[in-house]
C-alpha cells in the first residue's frame, strides 16, 4: 500500500535522540497509512546501524553524505512517496497522536501547510535560566485550530508535496546558516500557499545539553532578529522600505532592552536572560546583512 503520509526525520550525528523520535513516530495512532523516512545526514554515516535496526517496514533509512541541513530535507523527499510530508526533527518526541492531529486540521481547512506548538522537555535542568530555556526551544503561539497569517519552522509540520515549488524545495544556500524553511515558506506564500494551525498536534524538543546555553541561544537570537529584514530584502520583490522599518525597530529594541539588560544583569534578577535575549534580536534586526550570517550547521 502507498502510504498516504511521509515523516521525515534528518539526523546529523545524534543517533540516539533519532532512534527515539522515529519509535516515537512507529506509535502513531491514526487510520492513515504512513512511512518514516530517516536521513543520516553526517558524512560518516555514524547513525546508519542504530537506524537500521529499526526493522519495521515502514522506516526507510537514508544516507546523505554531503552535509547540511537543506541537503538532509531534500535527500528525505526524494524517496519519500506521500503525497503528505511530515517533518520531524531528531531531537521531538511526537506523541501517538500527533499525526492524527495534524491530519485532521489539514482536512479541515485545506491548508498547504500545517503547524502545531513544542513543548521544551530540558534533559538536564540547567542550574539556572530554567524558564528562559523551556520557553526558548518551544514553539507556544496561542493561534485557534485553522487558517493562519504567518509560517514556522518545519519541525513539527505537514505540508502537500504539490504545493512544494520543485522536488527539492530547500535552498543548499541555506545548508550551513539555517533558515532553509523561512526561505521555503516564503517562497510559498508569494505563491498562494495557505497555512494552519494545530494546537493538538504538539510535540515534546529535547535539545542536547550542549544548547541549552546562553552562548548557543543568544547567537540564535541574533540569527531570528535578522529574520524580518532578510525576509524583505530576498523576497520575490525587495522591500526597502520594510528593512529600513525593521532596522529601525532593531535600533529601538536594542536601546530599550540594552538598558533592561544591563540593569537586570546588575541586579542578578531571575528573568534576566530574557531581557538579554530581546537585546540581542534588535541587535540582529539592525545587523541583519547577508555577509553576517552564523553558521549552526
Amino acid at each position: 500500500m502507498t502510504p498516504a503520509v511521509s515523516i521525515i526525520i534528518p539526523t546529523f550525528r545524534r543517533p540516539a535522540s533519532a532512534v527515539a523520535a522515529a519509535r516515537s513516530a512507529l506509535a502513531q495512532t491514526c487510520s492513515a497509512a504512513f512511512e518514516i523516512v530517516l536521513v543520516d545526514n553526517d558524512p560518516a554515516g555514524s547513525a546508519m546501524m542504530p537506524l537500521r535496526a529499526l526493522t519495521d517496514p515502514r522506516v526507510t533509512v537514508v544516507h546523505e553524505p554531503s552535509a547540511g541541513v537543506a541537503n538532509a530535507r531534500n535527500a528525505g523527499l526524494r524517496v519519500a512517496h506521500g503525497d503528505l510530508i511530515a517533518f520531524l526533527d531528531d531531537d521531538e518526541i511526537a506523541p501517538p497522536s500527533w499525526l492524527g492531529a495534524l491530519l485532521r486540521v489539514q482536512k479541515h481547512s485545506g491548508a498547504d501547510v500545517v503547524f502545531g506548538p513544542v513543548r521544551t522537555k530540558l534533559s538536564e535542568p540547567p542550574s539556572d535560566h530554567r524558564d528562559y530555556f523551556e520557553a526558548f526551544f518551544a514553539r507556544d503561539a496561542h493561534h485557534a485550530e485553522g487558517a493562519i497569517r504567518t509560517y514556522y519552522g518545519c519541525g513539527c509540520s505537514l505540508m502537500r508535496r504539490a504545493a512544494l515549488p520543485s522536488p527539492e524545495p530547500f535552498s543548499a544556500s541555506r545548508n550551513e546558516i539555517g533558515g532553509e524553511d523561512d526561505l521555503l515558506f516564503q517562497a510559498m506564500e508569494a505563491n498562494g500557499a495557505t497555512f494552519a494551525w494545530a494546537p493538538e498536534a504538539w510535540v515534546w524538543e529535547t535539545p542536547e545539553s550542549s544548547r541549552v546555553t546562553l552562548a548557543y541561544t543568544l547567537r540564535r537570537a541574533f540569527a531570528y532578529g535578522q529574520g524580518p529584514a532578510t525576509k524583505a530584502w530576498t523576497g520575490p520583490r525587495r522591500n526597502v522600505p520594510a528593512v529600513a522599518f525593521w532596522m529601525a525597530v532593531g535600533a529601538a529594541q536594542m536601546m530599550v532592552y540594552g538598558a533592561a539588560a544591563f540593569g537586570s544583569y546588575i541586579a542578578r534578577t531571575r528573568r534576566r536572560a530574557f531581557a538579554y535575549r530581546k537585546f540581542v534580536e534588535g541587535v540582529g534586526k539592525l545587523m541583519w546583512f547577508p555577509f553576517i550570517k552564523l553558521r549552526f550547521y
